[in-house]
């Protein structure tokens, strides 16, 4: 992921020396292992736990300059490690390992610590929905479908809503990270026959991952669960943006993004506020989603290992990453800054002079003994000589002669207080919600 969409501390995850230092954790704390059970020494153990190297970019280097020659940067690594520990203590490290047993124990270790980071950013979303849904609990405004004036709706219930969907996106997120917080540590195809059990458990225990049974690689459906949930979130994400985009047309006017102070909306045309945050946001949901389809062709693998996943998991796995912990991020600023015109809601609401609660009137009408039918195309008619004339929908109603409504049922028909009295119930739904 380039820069501008990387946050430090997802990106300190997925550098070249946070990789390489797990590896070397994953060596030391193998060999501490093999010493408890008696296989090697513990003075070895302890001499590599002593000179094991903190990875820097300097010892990043070393490994690739020595997998020109290894053509295999993981022998190349163990080259470099053994050579920092020196000898006759570092001939035990990466004893009874593959490569594989290194790679896929750290690359699960990562991507639990970047589930992690996904969680905490999406429950910070879901408080800043919560508390602006709380504070337009009552705030009437047009609901539209198929982008079209349908009935009056609350904005406090339609970011509950979305509050709801993120928490659900959150709760996947969860199920991803207990799924891929694992490792295998059984060696060349997963038979255990240079290593023991008791040497992965110890190594689990240590690392706080859950050993699983495993060919010579983990199955990638944990890692295709991990990119769904990230795709499942930028998705949410993207429903959002696209209804905020939507609010903010000139035309609609209903919210705005912030816009701080000494900010340009345009290089060419002063008096532009665009939503350029909800359109980042969007534009990156894309990317993430993309990720999932190669997340879910990895799964598929020759026998017991190939590494057809491996150069493709190089880019994805921590490009979804960064990419969702980045709209995650940039959403919690836009929602904190958001400004909601709550009076230009009102004039929008009003704009069709009171066809919205055509649904009522026909209601009332079936009620008072008229057919469906009827009753429909009654309702229909006045509210399209409303609509073309400009005038009062009610007004065109009561001078229907035939119509049947008293003014106490048409009032009741236009009472907006009835229309929305359980509109708040999508609120009272985030009680539950941390």
């Amino acid at each position: 992921m380039i820069e501008r969409y990387s946050l430090p501390d997802m990106a300190a995850i997925f550098t070249d020396e946070a990789r390489m230092q797990r590896w070397v954790e994953v060596e030391v704390t193998v060999l501490e292992a093999l010493a408890s059970v008696g296989i090697a020494s513990s003075d070895h153990a302890a001499a590599c736990r002593v000179h094991a190297p903190t990875v820097d970019s300097a010892f990043v280097r070393e490994v690739a300059e020595r997998e020109r020659v290894t053509d295999h940067d993981v022998a190349a690594f163990v080259d470099v490690l053994q050579q920092k520990v020196g000898m006759p203590h570092g001939a035990w490290l990466h004893h009874g390992l593959t490569s594989t047993d290194v790679v896929d124990t750290a690359q699960c270790w990562a991507l639990r610590d970047a589930a992690d980071l996904l969680i905490e950013a999406q429950s910070d979303l879901i408080e800043a929905l919560i508390e602006l849904a709380r504070a337009h609990r009552d705030t009437p405004m047009i609901g539209r479908t198929h982008g079209i004036h349908a009935e009056p709706t609350t904005f406090g219930a339609k970011v509950a809503l979305w509050a709801l969907q993120l928490d659900r996106d959150r709760q996947r997120m969860m199920e991803a990270r207990a799924n891929i917080a694992v490792c295998k540590l059984s060696g060349a195809v997963g038979t255990y026959s240079n290593i023991t059990p008791d040497v992965e458990a110890h190594v689990a225990d240590y690392l706080g991952l859950i050993p699983v049974p495993a060919t010579q690689v983990i199955a990638r459906d944990r890692h295709a669960e991990y990119l769904w949930a990230c795709a499942s979130t930028a998705t949410t994400l993207e429903s959002i943006a696209v209804e905020l985009r939507h609010l903010q047309r000139t035309e609609v006017g209903e919210v705005r993004e912030g816009f701080k102070s000494g900010q340009k909306g345009s290089s060419a045309m002063p008096h532009k506020r665009n939503p350029i945050a909800a359109e980042t946001i969007t534009g990156l949901s894309r990317v993430v989603r993309s990720h999932l389809t190669v997340g879910l062709q990895d799964v598929a693998l020759w026998h017991e290992r190939d590494i057809s996943h491996s150069s493709a998991e190089r880019i994805v796995l921590p490009d979804a990453s960064l990419a969702t912990h980045y709209m995650l991020r940039r959403m919690v600023r836009l929602i904190a800054g958001l400004e909601v015109d709550t009076e230009k809601m009102r004039v929008n609401l009003e704009l069709l002079n009171g066809v919205v609660f055509s649904q009522s009137v026909l209601l009332k009408l079936v009620e008072a003994g008229a057919t469906r039918d009827d009753a429909y195309r009654i309702v229909q008619d006045a509210a399209s000589k409303a609509m073309a004339e400009s005038r009062s929908f009610r007004s065109v109603l009561e001078q229907n002669s035939s119509l049947g409504l008293t003014s106490a049922q048409l009032d009741e028909a236009f009472d907006m207080k009835r229309v929305l009295r359980y509109a708040s119930r999508a609120v009272e739904a985030l009680d539950h919600l941390k």
